[in-house]
């Protein structure tokens, strides 16, 4: 059963008791997360976890929810997460650097953050691991980070989430302006070669080599416009420019490509339902449905992008409709007052092997699945960048 945004916050705060009543949305799915995933085994009970994206984007949202609460709940099973990891001599158990792999990278901002905290040396050495793999990634030829190994030439959205904020803090932290202009490469390549001039949006892979069967032989892009290839992207957008002074060369372009990109997705707004569909581009399409995890991460980065005055202040009821369209879709409440996350696609690897072809089948028919970790945590990000917005506004 749905229920409305009104009707859920009854919900939420009858299960709290009443001397916890002022207890955000943010905070009560945080709390659940933990609890949902003990120890940070963040991924299915009996299963191996591993060094890897999913962690990260559910330990990026709790890290957000402790920078607004201070709860030092948040804070610990962060540390917890990420020492079943990070050995003594700052080794990173089950990362696997010959894989090329920059969803390997994502977790990196918490190994800043413990860094920065805690000042303990294993976290520097492991920092200094995944700055060495960005310095070793394979590239193509206009010097584009491969996605992985296993996919050469193939530059996807995803990647400058999983990379891009991490290199950025790292420069900014360690004095390495050079890694800022890395990055701003990166970003600009994709915009250059991945923009659909029709639409403004991006697609979700460029291959260089133009090297596979399903890829644009004109531009060497995927075939489709995918949701959460574009909230991956503008996430990164928004987490990586602060890392850059005003007086540096790349911050304007930057700030640019998220205007121009904002500025398409706000087109491709629903306005029945105020989200967005799978594949961007084709609401009517049979089969193309709206997705959790996507909306969520487009709620985050327009709201973010407000905030921080790089986008313009109408925005923010783009924003407002969204997020209240979100929690009548997709967020329930059980009757002991549990809030699931509901909606997510689970797995989608472009290019990993043939039949991940981008193609429209591809995107439509993938599994979708309640409190994925990817839906957690763009839930946790959305929700406290939503009450970060409403605290400043007041």
């Amino acid at each position: 059963m749905r229920v409305s945004a009104r009707l859920l916050a009854l919900l939420v705060i009858s299960t709290i008791g009443a001397s916890a009543q002022q207890q955000k949305l943010s905070e009560r799915v945080a709390l659940e997360a933990m609890e949902r995933w003990p120890n940070g085994h963040i991924g299915p009970a009996n299963a191996a976890v591993s060094w890897g994206f999913e962690p990260g984007i559910v330990l990026a949202g709790l890290d957000a929810v402790w920078n607004a609460t201070r709860d030092q709940r948040c804070f610990e099973y962060i540390r917890r997460s990420v020492d079943q990891y990070v050995q003594a001599d700052g080794s990173i158990r089950t990362y696997d650097v010959q894989a090329y792999a920059l969803n390997n990278i994502l977790i990196g901002r918490q190994l800043l953050m413990l860094d920065r905290v805690t000042r303990d040396e294993k976290y520097r050495k492991a920092i200094e691991a995944l700055h060495r793999q960005l310095a070793a990634q394979p590239r193509t030829a206009s010097g584009g980070f491969w996605h992985a190994q296993a996919t050469p030439n193939l530059m996807l959205l995803d990647d400058t989430f999983m990379f891009a904020p991490f290199d950025a803090e790292y420069a900014s932290a360690f004095h390495h302006p050079e890694d800022l202009d890395e990055v701003a490469r990166q970003f600009v390549l994709l915009d250059q070669h991945a923009r659909d001039p029709e639409t403004g949006l991006l697609y979700h892979g460029w291959d260089e080599s133009k090297s596979r069967p399903w890829i644009n032989r004109q531009t060497g892009t995927s075939p489709n416009l995918w949701a959460r290839g574009m909230g991956w992207y503008l996430m990164a957008l928004v987490d990586t420019i602060p890392y850059y002074p005003k007086s540096d060369r790349h911050r304007a372009a930057l700030i640019g490509i998220l205007r121009e990109t904002s500025a398409a997705l706000i087109r491709q707004q629903d306005p029945q339902s105020g989200l967005w569909y799978q594949i961007l581009d084709k609401p009517g399409e049979k089969d193309n449905y709206i997705e959790s995890s996507s909306v969520l991460m487009f709620t985050y980065a327009l709201a973010k992008g407000v905030r921080l005055g790089y986008l313009p202040a109408q925005y923010r009821a783009k924003t407002e409709i969204a997020w209240k369209a979100i929690l009548e879709w997709f967020v329930k409440v059980s009757a002991s007052g549990e809030v699931s996350i509901t909606g997510t696609v689970t797995h989608v690897a472009l290019g990993a092997a043939p039949e991940n072809d981008g193609s429209d089948a591809y995107y439509l028919h993938a599994p979708v699945v309640s409190d994925d970790p990817k839906g957690v945590g763009a839930f946790l990000l959305a929700a406290t960048e939503m009450e970060l917005d409403r605290k400043a506004s007041r």
